[in-house]
């Protein structure tokens, strides 16, 4: 190789981000996921028998999706063709199809087609691949950061086994980052790098298990750091902060996140814990969720988990979601801060919740529920009354302005829906419903 080679060669590695060139060559070198490729599990164990079928992987960014599908693909010999879902039509599909098929017929070499953020394709897209799925045609690779069960239709997830990749430990990513410092070939050895050790837990947390993440940050603090006299690049807490900078939420509106966070904001609130309540509040107010929906939801919230505890808490409530509609963000966030305070200190109770879920099954199982013949418009044509039938009673001419008489239909009559709880404001209605019947 001459001089100009080796120069060239340099500054096309140079040119590759570390986090690409640091991919493993092997499956001895992948780092985490071990549940998935240790002796004995299923996934180590289909590769070694080549037994491999299509699957899907799912879990967060920098997990290994794409660098494990490309290992299968080298282990067991196949041509590896990579796509992209947002980029990728029907037509392309039915193309690498038929370049699979032609190749496993006239060579005997099977393809592996990842896909990556398949959960993007559309259910036109993912039929057009059903038919080579199932044949074995192609052997495909799904990658997503969403929940399958969501985004993937059900043809597809009978054809393919699901993969769940998790958010590598803290040790699996220092030692991703020992190795990239240490390879003086593909990584950062030749320049000589160093961290204190607030820089290491610093990256190492702010890197939340995504690994890819993490070495681009390294990356960025040690190209961008002269060496010392000694010839050494110390990387300090400020260094790997501002390399860093402020991490990106990981939240996508659409898909798993979305969820996870309002499930965790509901939880909150409904377990009267306020700081958590304004934190995840946050987080979706940063993330870019609508705000509208966050109202919706907490209005919801106030019925259901707070109900006649508190009633007030449904009123403010509303108002905070009429008051984001008014005036919009950023102010917006004031007032519905306040609600969710509120609603979280609030006692709670589901008694309302119950009563008309209750109510609506027994609707639901009833077999006529007719309105008692009392109880029916004088003017219907169903309301005409005999001697022995009871008549209404009207409540304000009786003390207390109640009177003991049936409303319920008959099939029903002594079942109670509505059972107040014994704090809050339903521990008065409690009370005022036994002083109201004399007990």
């Amino acid at each position: 190789m001459d001089l100009f080679s080796y120069h060239y060669q340099q500054q096309k590695k140079d040119e590759i981000p570390l986090a690409a060139r640091m991919r493993p060559t092997s499956l001895e070198e992948f780092i985490g996921q071990s549940h998935l490729i240790c002796k004995g599990k299923l996934l180590r164990r289909m590769i070694e028998a080549n037994r491999f079928t299509s699957c899907i992987f799912h879990g967060p960014p920098g997990t290994g999706k794409t660098t494990l599908a490309k290992l299968i693909a080298k282990t067991l010999d196949y041509h590896f063709v990579s796509l992209h879902a947002v980029t990728t039509s029907v037509k392309e599909i039915r193309q690498v199809a038929e370049q699979a098929q032609e190749r496993l017929h006239m060579h005997g070499e099977h393809t592996l087609l990842f896909i990556d953020e398949i959960h993007r394709f559309n259910r036109a897209q993912q039929d057009s691949l059903l038919k080579d799925v199932e044949e074995g045609t192609i052997l495909l690779i799904g990658a997503t950061t969403e929940n399958p069960s969501f985004t993937i239709n059900s043809a597809l997830l009978s054809r393919v086994r699901l993969f769940p990749l998790y958010p590598l430990s803290p040790n699996e990513i220092r030692q991703i980052l020992e190795r990239a410092i240490a390879d003086p070939e593909k990584g950062l050895g030749s320049l000589n790098v160093s961290l204190t050790d607030e820089a290491w837990e610093h990256l190492i947390r702010q890197s939340a298990g995504d690994s890819r993440h993490a070495l681009q940050t390294l990356e960025m603090a040690a190209l961008t750091t002269p060496p010392n006299s000694d010839g050494k690049r110390l990387l300090t807490l400020r260094i790997i902060e501002e390399s860093m900078q402020r991490k990106a939420i990981q939240y996508d509106r659409s898909g798993d996140q979305h969820y996870d966070v309002i499930s965790a904001f509901i939880k909150s609130m409904r377990g009267s814990d306020p700081d958590a309540a304004l934190y995840y509040l946050a987080k979706m107010i940063q993330a870019g969720e609508d705000i509208n929906f966050i109202a919706r939801r907490v209005v919801i919230h106030a019925a259901e988990d707070v109900g006649m505890a508190d009633p007030r808490a449904l009123m403010i409530a509303t108002s905070a979601m009429q008051a984001v509609q008014a005036i919009g963000l950023p102010e917006a966030r004031i007032p519905l801060a306040e609600a969710v305070v509120y609603i979280a200190t609030a006692p709670k109770s589901n008694s309302v919740y119950q009563g008309i879920n209750q109510a609506m099954e027994a609707v639901q199982q009833e077999a006529r529920g007719d309105v008692p013949k009392h109880l029916r418009d004088r003017h219907s044509s169903f309301s005409t009354q005999t001697e022995d039938d009871i008549t209404y009673q009207y409540p304000h001419d009786y003390p207390r302005n109640y009177v003991d008489q049936p409303y319920l239909p008959s099939e029903h009559r002594g079942k109670v829906f509505y059972q107040p709880s014994d704090h809050g404001y339903e521990k008065r209605l409690q009370e005022f419903l036994r002083w109201l019947k004399g007990n």
